[in-house]
């Protein structure tokens, strides 16, 4: 269900192909987009300097994670530290209710008497409903397990934006900018707004203010919706379930993705009745059109078109309950997915 598996894509040869699978390709309005989206480049301010922080310290969160680690999240530490020297992780508990977690537990220190391999960093600070592409930064309410992490396309590249869930409400996945900075921003914009006693905003104002200063400073924009957010949403192929998009590579003939044969409310239909059936043969019969959609993905990854499974196995995930449950233990064709 990773982006792992997209890999790269098959050339189509000579004429037009059959297409077996159910789906159909995106059009090639679409794919002349994509491409001219990636010739186009990313409007980026330049870094005023990059953030001070010891080089093994920065080795040791890239290579725990395997994921490579924007600027702007070591620049949005040394900020904690200048709010809270002594504690740089809780130096927005007391006035906004946002902690620092994930990767920074290891610029904090907290993992020194940890051995590494009794860690699984691809599963820490990671909620129920978080795909493998979301990675946790921040905390917020308990009770609606509010978080906010980095969103990646690729695995080995840089975040493409940085989101919202409260794991709680389901799966949904919100752009809320495309670094940390802009997301505090808005969760201070919030607060600032529901703060019953204006008197009492003092605090949160002089944040506020330290914050965009920094981040001006640094070359970081504080928009929700930034060009870059907005080119990378010009090459999203399908909405999902976690409404974030899927991009995958799509060459210039069309291949790489496939639609699949339901819609996401019917796909959503399909799961609820499994979630939903009273004993496991009616949940074996209700999971027939699931069955069928997997043989689609086998004739869509066998001409090359990759997403078409990444799609179905993420809207599984993101659905969760008996769902993901039953394809694992069951005798599904799971690794068509992957």
């Amino acid at each position: 269900m990773t982006s792992r598996g997209l890999g790269g894509s098959c050339a189509a040869g000579g004429g037009g192909r059959r297409m077996t699978g159910g789906g159909k390709r995106r059009s090639r309005a679409g794919v002349q987009g994509l491409e001219q989206c990636e010739k186009t480049k990313d409007i980026k301010k330049r870094r005023s300097s990059e953030a001070d922080i010891p080089n093994h310290l920065c080795h040791e969160v890239e290579t725990c994670y395997r994921l490579k680690m924007p600027e702007d999240f070591y620049h949005f530490w040394k900020f904690c530290e200048e709010l809270d020297p002594d504690k740089p992780c809780d130096a927005l508990q007391a006035s906004i209710g946002l902690q620092l977690v994930g990767p920074y537990d290891i610029l904090a220190g907290k993992h020194k008497k940890t051995s590494r391999g009794d860690v699984n960093f691809s599963l820490h600070w990671r909620f129920f409903y978080d795909p493998p592409e979301f990675q946790t930064v921040l905390t917020g309410d308990s009770k609606m397990q509010y978080h906010v992490g980095y969103f990646r396309d690729v695995p080995d590249e840089l975040p493409v934006w940085v989101g919202e869930n409260e794991a709680k409400k389901g799966c949904t996945i919100s752009q809320v900018g495309d670094n940390i900075f802009a997301a505090v921003k808005l969760v201070l914009s919030r607060k600032l707004k529901e703060l019953p006693d204006k008197k009492k905003s003092g605090i949160l104002k002089a944040i506020d203010e330290k914050l965009t200063e920094t981040a001006k400073k640094m070359g970081y924009s504080l928009e929700q919706k930034t060009v870059k957010i907005k080119q990378r949403d010009k090459k999203v192929v399908t909405k999902s379930f976690h409404g974030a998009g899927l991009v995958v590579p799509v060459d210039k003939n069309g291949v790489g993705y496939r639609e699949l044969p339901e819609t996401n409310a019917s796909l959503k239909r399909i799961c609820k009745a499994i979630v939903e059936a009273p004993n496991d043969d009616q949940r074996l019969k209700a999971f027939a059109p699931i069955q069928e959609m997997l043989t689609f993905v086998q004739f869509a990854n066998d001409e090359c078109d990759y997403g078409m499974g990444y799609e179905l196995g993420i809207n599984l995930f993101c659905y969760g309950s008996h769902v993901s449950y039953k394809l694992f233990s069951a005798p599904f064709r799971w690794s068509s997915l992957v």
